[in-house]
């Protein structure tokens, strides 16, 4: 495909939908520390009896919330993985990033991490391996695995539900035209941190989740997507745009004309609170 991306001095895209000048750093997407949400039992007793796992939910923050659920040492629900014998789709190569999906799930007396990874990538097939999945993939030329990496990327950049399906349209159009990403949900995986600024070098990190300097999606999702990001994935809002930013909540604009979208990048930036940090222009 041809390449008609703006210089990378020039325009980036970034966290939840806002955009920056790419010459100075990236605004990083971030999700969310994972605080799992424990259902106490009767009568004060402290083991918890549900676990609920939220939307955009990391692999590493989901193993870290089933460690503290069910009280056991650090480590012990990552270390898991390889005896829970997940059913993961061949491209996921045993990583469940992606798969693990956000639902509540019982915690029983014999509940261990492997049956509780397993119920959630089994619900995330059940979610995911139908034919409307299926069928919507199809029709933006993807299998059910990138539909899932788009709709991980939805997850972590769309501010409200309702501009997922934009969100959504701005990755199918910028792939369409052999445009880079440019998203910062994807350095910030990486990075494994959710911090909202990044330095300078960032966007030059050498890992296959930058999507500044790799084309195409990233090798896996970047986390665990709901019903309405996979939805947006597989039917995106029709539409040119090519990028898109958050001026302020509830106001987030989506063009496809790079000066449009300057002009909204400097209202956004004009309406941010001053952190002291270098400028990212």
């Amino acid at each position: 495909m041809q390449m008609n991306t703006p210089s990378r001095s020039t325009i980036r895209l970034t966290r939840r939908g806002r955009l920056a000048l790419v010459a100075t750093g990236a605004v990083v997407a971030g999700t969310a520390v994972a605080v799992p949400l424990l259902t106490m039992g009767d009568g004060g007793d402290p083991r918890p009896t549900t676990l609920k796992i939220p939307e955009g939910r990391r692999a590493s923050q989901v193993y870290t919330a089933v460690d503290k659920a069910l009280e056991l040492p650090a480590g012990t629900t990552e270390k898991s993985v390889v005896k829970a014998r997940l059913k993961l789709p061949i491209e996921a190569e045993g990583n469940p990033e992606g798969y693990l999906f956000p639902a509540t799930y019982p915690l029983e007396e014999k509940t261990t991490p492997e049956k509780l990874l397993s119920q959630m990538v089994d619900t995330a097939n059940r979610k995911f391996n139908g034919a409307p999945v299926a069928a919507g993939a199809q029709r933006n030329a993807m299998n059910v695995y990138q539909a899932v990496t788009v709709a991980s990327i939805v997850q972590a950049e769309a501010p409200t539900k309702a501009d997922m399906g934009k969100v959504a349209r701005v990755i199918f159009n910028r792939l369409e035209r052999g445009m880079p990403l440019q998203m910062d949900s994807t350095v910030n995986y990486a990075l494994g941190r959710s911090t909202l600024r990044a330095k300078v070098t960032d966007t030059g990190l050498d890992s296959p989740y930058n999507s500044y300097e790799r084309m195409g999606l990233p090798p896996t999702p970047i986390d665990s997507p709901g019903e309405a990001a996979m939805q947006a994935a597989i039917n995106p809002t029709p539409g040119d745009w090519l990028y898109f930013v958050t001026v302020k909540p509830g106001d987030t604009r989506f063009t496809a004309d790079q000066e449009e979208h300057r002009r909204n990048v400097a209202e956004s930036e004009a309406r941010q609170p001053k952190s002291g940090e270098p400028s990212k222009k």
